[in-house]
């Protein structure tokens, strides 16, 4: 199994995968890791009691979701792989060519489709944290808070990998289709932190 620390020296080296689109799933899965730790902790708090039925099911979703976000890691770092072996396809002639520009427009629509299922997922996270500070733990709000603010870093991260292969894309229909589902995701996540940012610091007294 890859260590934390292998993945980010393999990060922080000369290739182009992993990059930016699987760094963004591993933001969203310790914005899930943190939203699950709080509602474990909270779920065998006698004190939270009439919101154990809550903490168990966010520590169930967020478990799956951490898991969702580290198959979009291996999905995000695969379809990179397949745009850049389309790019070196031969097209020396007119019909290489016609089979390397199809090829390559499948592979980034691929590779668009694939951060923006993240940021679907990382707007999941986002409304998970929401539903955590329904649990009054005050000793806890800060790691809920930082969940948050990991979620939204991550959607926003996934974005910035969903229009750089919108630059390249030759589908407009394709990528006006991604664009407006993209567009909802973050004006819902944005919303969302707002309000996540303003329960914190009242719970945290500011």
């Amino acid at each position: 199994m890859e260590t934390l620390d292998e993945y980010l020296t393999q990060l922080a080296s000369e290739w182009p995968t992993p990059g930016g689109g699987s760094a963004a799933t591993m933001v969203g899965a310790a914005a899930a890791a943190l939203v699950a730790m709080v509602a474990r902790i909270n779920s065998a708090n006698p004190k939270y009691a009439a919101q154990a039925d809550l903490a168990h099911e966010l520590v169930a979703r967020a478990d799956a979701l951490r898991a969702e976000f580290m198959q979009a890691r291996l999905r995000d770092e695969a379809a990179f792989d397949r745009v850049v072996a389309a790019t070196a396809m031969p097209k020396a002639t007119d019909a290489e060519k016609a089979t390397r520009r199809r090829v390559l427009e499948e592979a980034l629509h691929h590779a668009a489709a694939e951060p923006l299922l993240a940021a679907q997922q990382a707007l999941e996270a986002m409304r998970l944290c929401v539903q955590s500070l329904d649990i009054p733990n005050t000793n806890l709000v800060s790691d809920v808070g930082c969940a948050a603010e990991f979620a939204a870093a991550a959607l926003a991260a996934c974005a910035y990998n969903v229009r750089i292969n919108h630059r390249f894309m030759k589908d407009s229909a394709a990528v006006e289709a991604q664009e407006n589902a993209l567009a909802r995701y973050e004006r819902e996540c944005a919303a969302l932190l707002q309000g996540a940012r303003r329960a914190v610091a009242q719970m945290l007294g500011r």
